[in-house]
């Protein structure tokens, strides 16, 4: 019988990378909470209608890369490719908009089906903010902030802000008028892909990864010169909000996002960290999704960053720096004590002593193994306790538990079984 694998693109996390991934979420909701974003759950199924409607048919995330099947009830179903539409959604389902303005954050899986490769995965992961009801241009501003306040703390070095503005529905019209014109004079110089993207997603050819048509659009009309008055005004106040926190940032007019509901700001925030730039986080402005899913028109913006390619960044980062932020965010911790015990009295009476000693607030790792004492205090040595508490058969008949010190100088000490207050003592204490 052949082994069983897991599906291509679907990766276990197994415990010792779920180490540094879960201090990442954990640095994460502290930022959250402090800006005052509360989380949200959603569902990893939805309708295939919600995506359509909200990312974009002509989008390479809904024509080609969605898991999409029909269920018992002969309804289209979709696992969730991003995370905004879902927020959205939930939100207008249980009337969150009519309380006014809501600050949401959301973790989980997503799925696309994509080819696999470093950092991404058909099952990937994302961290994002949703601010629905924001309008004014410091909203930007903050919810930018504090991605870049997040990597930093992480220990991310190398970051990189990169700003465009997509302007209003009426500006990216006219711009896709302009550029269409432009790009259909030259079409023969295209690739394949911006060839076909040119009557469907035009404005996806702008962050095409193929060198010739990248040449090709250095001459090309950009989205800044099509940009209303209003709109331009509205970037340059964004600009210098970001001047005024000291976050410095590049302007990339070829910077379009790759999905419909973008609006007005739109940027990414990058890393060296791994030699080449690597995106870590991308977002902005959608004011107009929430009316395309049957909401009032309301204004919005937020971000995701992608956890296996931030993983990706912080194990290059711990490796540069081994005392900082980044390195520190993969260390296991260390037991409390270690229990080594032998005999059948003595496992039982460990077993009760491991519990009392964690109800108390103490990590203790009981060894199991009943193996020769030698070998358990090898595996103490190894667990870098800072004590050994050392139970058999005889400490049981004397109604005693002996503490041997591991990671530092010190007698042993001995300690009756039943004072649970004094072991605790001495094990905190030293």
């Amino acid at each position: 019988m052949s082994q069983l694998q897991s599906l291509r693109g679907m990766v276990d996390l197994l415990p010792e990378a779920l180490q540094r991934w879960q201090a990442v979420e954990a640095m994460a909701r502290e930022h959250f909470q402090r800006s005052g974003f509360g989380e949200i759950r959603t569902p990893l199924l939805e309708t295939t209608d919600l995506f359509g409607r909200g990312i974009g048919e002509g989008t390479d995330v809904v024509g080609k890369e969605m898991y999409s099947f029909q269920d018992r009830g002969d309804r289209s179903c979709t696992l969730r490719p991003e995370g905004t539409a879902s927020v959205v959604r939930a939100a207008l389902q249980h009337g969150l908009l009519s309380q006014g303005a809501q600050k949401l954050w959301y973790a989980g899986p997503m799925f696309r089906y994509e080819r696999p490769q470093a950092g991404r995965q058909r099952q990937f992961h994302q961290i994002g903010v949703e601010w629905l009801g924001a309008e004014r241009a410091r909203s930007d501003v903050e919810v930018i902030a504090l991605a870049w306040d997040l990597l930093a703390s992480l220990g991310v070095g190398g970051l990189q802000l990169e700003l465009n503005s997509l302007g209003t529905a009426e500006d990216r019209h006219d711009y896709r008028n302009a550029l269409v014109a432009w790009l259909e004079q030259r079409s023969e110089a295209l690739d394949p892909d911006s060839q076909a993207r040119l009557s469907t997603n035009p404005l996806r050819i702008l962050d095409s990864k193929n060198k010739d048509t990248q040449a090709l659009l250095e001459d090309a009309p950009t989205l800044a010169d099509a940009l209303a008055d209003a709109s331009r005004e509205r970037f340059e106040e964004v600009q210098r909000g970001l001047t005024t926190l000291g976050i410095p940032f590049r302007l990339n007019p070829r910077l379009v996002r790759g999905l419909d509901y973008y609006s007005h700001t739109a940027f990414e925030i990058t890393s060296d960290q791994l030699g080449a730039q690597a995106t870590v986080c991308g977002g902005g402005r959608y004011d107009g999704l929430i009316s395309q899913l049957g909401g009032p028109q309301t204004p919005a913006i937020g971000w995701a960053l992608g956890m296996e390619r931030l993983l990706l960044v912080l194990e290059a980062a711990a490796q540069a720096d081994p005392n900082g932020p980044a390195a520190r965010l993969a260390v296991i911790p260390i037991p409390d004590a270690y229990l080594v015990n032998r005999g059948e009295r003595a496992e039982t009476v460990g077993l009760s002593l491991a519990r009392s000693l964690r109800q108390q607030g103490l990590t203790v790792e009981l060894d199991g193994s009943g193996s020769a004492f030698g070998k358990q205090f090898k595996r103490a040595d190894r667990s870098c306790a800072r004590w050994a508490l050392v139970l058999g058969d005889e400490e049981v008949e004397r109604g005693e538990v002996r503490l041997k010190p591991l990671q530092q100088q010190g007698e042993e000490v001995t300690v009756a079984l039943s004072g649970i207050a004094a072991i605790v003592e001495t094990l905190r204490t030293y």
